[in-house]
């Protein structure tokens, strides 16, 4: 061979090591680096998380997901949703979301379910006013308040003082695990500051019932101001209407007099 011939196979060789070496580069490049990123770590329940349940470590795990079928609210680290308390009951392999925790800062977990702007107030019951057992967490009730308007036990009047509640627990707790019917003695109900007013003046007014509603129907009608709503829980019983007082005039002329509060009437007696 002379010197060109051996050049150019050096020159082959090195070109094919070249080529072997970019093709190599670029499939690691597609088959590696490519899906990664497109993909994204979310944070997933491994264990059914109930509502009110505060949230630990062996509850959740991470998995990763391709970035346009992640929620904007997901989170990418168990660190950040662990000790925050479940709104909303969670099974196994759903995506844990901002939306579905609320912060735990202290206290009791229920504290940590109520809305910035609303207060948790309890009503005791028994089978009748708790609907037979069948109230549960996370339910929407009426409130119904009874009053005696006059002197007979059967003079009375129902109005629907609140609508719409959201029951947060039942008895001590706020678990929504259990679907029999349970009796049970109080039951805390989530209302705003003005609703509580009128809810604790009807209980010291008369009888409460609740209603039970369809989880569907979130329709209300506007409620009264607190002094109209107040005034119709504590309404006064009618005064009843005077008797007549009959008086008999003296002499021959057989006069009448009929006495109505403050109308005064004379009437000639028929002989």
């Amino acid at each position: 061979m002379n010197a060109r011939t051996l050049m150019l196979i050096g020159l082959s060789l090195v070109l094919g090591l070249g080529a072997a070496f970019l093709a190599n580069n670029w499939l690691s490049a597609r088959l590696n680096a490519s899906p990664d990123d497109n993909l994204k770590n979310v944070v997933v329940a491994t264990l059914e998380i109930p509502f009110g349940q505060m949230v630990e470590a062996q509850h959740v795990t991470l998995v990763r997901m391709p970035k346009d079928t992640v929620p904007d609210d997901a989170f990418d680290a168990t660190e950040k949703v662990t000790g925050k308390i479940a709104t909303f009951a969670m099974l196994r392999g759903d995506i844990v979301r901002g939306a579905r925790l609320a912060e735990h800062l202290g206290g009791s977990t229920l504290a940590s379910l109520i809305e910035k702007d609303k207060r948790a107030i309890s009503v005791r019951v028994d089978d009748v006013v708790g609907v037979g057992g069948f109230l549960l967490p996370g339910n929407r009730v009426d409130v119904l308040a009874t009053k005696k308007v006059g002197n007979g036990n059967s003079d009375a009047r129902s109005e629907t003082i609140l609508e719409d509640l959201r029951v947060l627990a039942v008895d001590q707790t706020a678990s929504t695990d259990k679907t029999q019917p349970v009796v049970v003695r109080a039951v805390t109900l989530e209302m705003t500051s003005e609703e509580a007013e009128i809810l604790v003046k009807a209980q010291t007014e008369g009888n409460l019932q609740l209603a039970l509603r369809n989880p569907l129907d979130n329709q209300k009608k506007p409620m009264p101001p607190v002094e109209e709503a107040v005034a119709m829980v504590e309404a006064p019983a009618p005064k009843p209407a005077p008797k007549p007082v009959v008086r008999r005039s003296g002499g021959g002329g057989g006069g009448i007099t009929i006495i109505r509060g403050i109308d005064v009437q004379s009437t000639k007696a028929q002989l």
